[in-house]
């Protein structure tokens, strides 16, 4: 099995989640490493490894990012590293598939699935290092993990509880 190593400087797990029921605020970790597993373009052996580091997220909006990284939602003192690690993949057609795995969220684990779409491999003409690409989307309940402050107002919450989540990474064949 070909194992390839997520590539830090080519790779983003965004998130965004409605504010005062109106409109979307986005977000992003900057930094994910991990592993991924399988051999091309055969999905239905991947396998998935990958952490961020929650102190390396930006909204944009540095007061904003202090109080998303304190113990009213991700609490990065105490939990540095959101993990997740697949447990199942279902190829649906073409370059595309499901992976199912466990999402750790402030010490809470919970299963996910994401839709990926998989991309490569390509030989990258700056290195001559095989990399493969994946674009994977879901969504989660914060409050599955914890993170329940909020604020009421008419017509719902100021934030809701629905985070839809983008990932985009590359990863490059280990020798």
């Amino acid at each position: 099995m070909k194992r390839w190593s997520i590539d830090s400087d080519h790779a983003v797990a965004r998130f965004s989640v409605r504010h005062f029921m109106i409109a979307n605020v986005e977000g992003f970790f900057t930094r994910m490493t991990g592993v991924i597993q399988f051999d091309p373009p055969d999905l239905t052996q991947l396998s998935v490894e990958a952490e961020m580091e929650v102190k390396s997220l930006t909204t944009g909006h540095p007061e904003r990012d202090e109080h998303l990284l304190s113990s009213d939602y991700f609490d990065a003192g105490k939990y540095p590293k959101i993990l997740f690690k697949s447990t199942r993949v279902e190829a649906t057609g073409g370059n595309r598939g499901e992976v199912t795995g466990d999402l750790t969220i402030r010490g809470i684990r919970k299963p996910i699935t994401l839709d990926f779409d998989f991309f490569g491999p390509v030989k990258s003409p700056f290195t001559g290092i095989t990399c493969v690409g994946f674009s994977a989307t879901g969504k989660v309940n914060r409050e599955d993990y914890g993170m329940v402050s909020n604020i009421p107002m008419e017509g719902g919450l100021v934030v809701g509880k629905d985070v839809q989540i983008r990932m985009e990474v590359e990863a490059d064949l280990v020798p």
